[in-house]
């Protein structure tokens, strides 16, 4: 997480993994298979394709897909345990993140800038790296809480960043896409390497508005009144003129070319070692939600929290058309979004926006997702367990026994946009496990396998190895600071008392 040892060819690394289409998927990679450290030319093109194209290696990860119930481990068991996440972030900061950094620094650089923009406008370069970073950051810091921030990315001249803390970071970040939205031109020279949105600036300035509504939302337990930082942000972001993320045609989103580059989920499918849990699936089932049918290979989904392996016959991630090689990968949609906003409506963050315009959003997000899916909506269902107004959600969940159970009636408008937010942000982990420590919806319920002392579902990944090896005066401060290193602690924005 410290970036002392930073790899020099972060290309090479990065693409043993994935490399990305565009929303028309790419048949040529062009610039994409140049390295830009192998040449004395600055090929900040091949950078941004870089960074789009490893972030479903982020997003996919499959152990806060565990917290958040989306997934069972179905062969060896030991996240849905609650096993001590000390996963290392290493490999985030000295590949995407320093790529993103070093966009930026070629642009800036006089040295280097006249070159740089030979791939498009220097100040959208720098803007769209700048967007880029918010997004990788905000992983971190969900994950982590306090995570070096202002000092890292310095490379040989900071070997000991410190640690800052999680509300002055998302300050920070909320200003950044502030100011890109501001900054970005859409009459400037057409960036190359965009491998999400084609060199569309007014796409990009859409994306950070939505950024700003998303994380301005993760505050809202900290700053609930519409007059407090949170909520004057969101109305900031969601009455930009620039707009925001409101139709499918703008998710941030990539499509695979398959063969060698395949959609991770692909590569997932291959085995049984995860799949979906029982718990979302009875809640989708209990809705009489028709997602399942592509979000889940089975209605069934299998126990969350099992002591041993599970069936052969477990429920994939997805069905068999979206685990496809070449099957799209979103990131921030629509749905997303317009949820969202209809919680920001709701909390009265929105400026002239009434309970009326909320269940208009409420709505318009739910439709957008099951269109993202390509799922026919069923009839009643805005009108049944899901309707806005009155709608019960799903009945206490009966689970197998190693299960005792959650929860996903909801009683209020607000539980309803929490449910269909968790909901809509399948299959990214991190984002549905931020939506229950955040709404504590749904009511999710931890394994009675649980291998932690506490026996409570995780709140936060710990501190990795590594960082004790090459970061240990700094991080021995942040430590005694928390009060010790542990999983059970909430990260700063997490106050639910769950």
């Amino acid at each position: 997480m410290f970036i002392k040892n930073i790899k020099i060819n972060t290309l090479g690394i990065l693409f043993t993994g994935i490399l990305l289409g565009s929303c028309n998927k790419i048949q040529d990679f062009g610039d994409t298979n140049v390295n830009p450290n192998g040449s004395t030319t600055v090929n900040t093109g091949a950078l941004l394709s870089n960074v789009l194209s490893n972030l479903g290696a982020i997003t996919s990860a499959l152990v806060p897909g565990a917290y958040s119930q989306y997934f069972a481990e179905s062969t060896y068991p030991g996240n849905s345990l609650y096993s001590d996440p000390n996963f290392s972030s290493s490999a985030t900061y000295s590949g995407n993140l320093m790529d993103c950094q070093k966009i930026i620094t070629y642009n800036t650089d006089p040295k280097t800038a006249s070159i740089a923009a030979a791939n498009g406008d220097n100040g959208n370069q720098i803007q769209i790296a700048k967007i880029l970073k918010a997004y990788h950051f905000s992983y971190l810091t969900d994950r982590y809480g306090d995570i070096p921030y202002s000092e890292a990315l310095g490379g040989v001249t900071v070997l000991s960043p410190k640690y800052d803390d999680q509300e002055s970071i998302y300050k920070s970040m909320i200003a950044d896409l502030t100011n890109a939205v501001t900054a970005l031109n859409t009459g400037g020279f057409a960036i190359k390497g965009d491998i999400a949105y084609n060199g569309d600036i007014a796409k990009w300035k859409k994306l950070a508005n939505s950024l700003r509504m998303l994380f301005s939302l993760r505050l809202s337990e900290r700053f609930l009144g519409a007059t407090e930082y949170a909520g004057v942000e969101f109305n900031k972001a969601a009455t930009d003129v620039a707009g925001y993320i409101s139709s499918n045609a703008d998710n941030f989103m990539l499509t695979y070319p398959g063969g060698n580059i395949k959609n991770p989920y692909f590569a997932l499918g291959q085995t049984l070692d995860n799949a979906v849990s029982s718990t979302f699936t009875t809640i989708l089932g209990g809705l009489s939600d028709t997602r399942l049918s592509v979000l889940s290979a089975s209605p069934t989904g299998v126990a969350y929290g099992l002591s041993s392996a599970a069936p052969a016959n477990a429920a994939r991630i997805f069905t068999a058309s979206y685990r496809g090689e070449n099957s799209p990968f979103y990131f921030v949609t629509a749905s997303h979004i317009l949820l969202a906003l209809a919680e920001g409506i709701e909390l009265g963050w929105v400026t002239g926006k009434t309970t009326a315009d909320a269940q208009i959003a409420y709505n318009q997000g739910i439709a957008a997702s099951f269109a993202q899916w390509g799922v026919a909506m069923p009839s009643g269902y805005l009108t049944g367990a899901a309707d806005y107004i009155a709608g019960g959600g799903v009945a206490s969940i009966g689970s197998p026994v190693t299960v005792p159970g959650s929860s996903a009636t909801t009683n209020t408008k607000l539980e309803r946009i929490w449910l269909q937010q968790y909901i809509a942000y399948y299959p990214d982990g991190t984002q549905g496990w931020n939506t229950w420590r955040r709404t504590g919806m749904p009511n999710l319920k931890p394994t009675i396998n649980a291998s932690n002392s506490t026996k409570q579902i995780v709140r936060r990944y710990t501190y990795a190895p590594d960082e004790y090896s090459y970061n240990s005066a700094k991080l021995a401060a942040q430590i005694t600071k928390m009060g010790g290193n542990d999983q059970d602690k909430h990260v700063w924005w997490d106050k639910k008392l769950i």
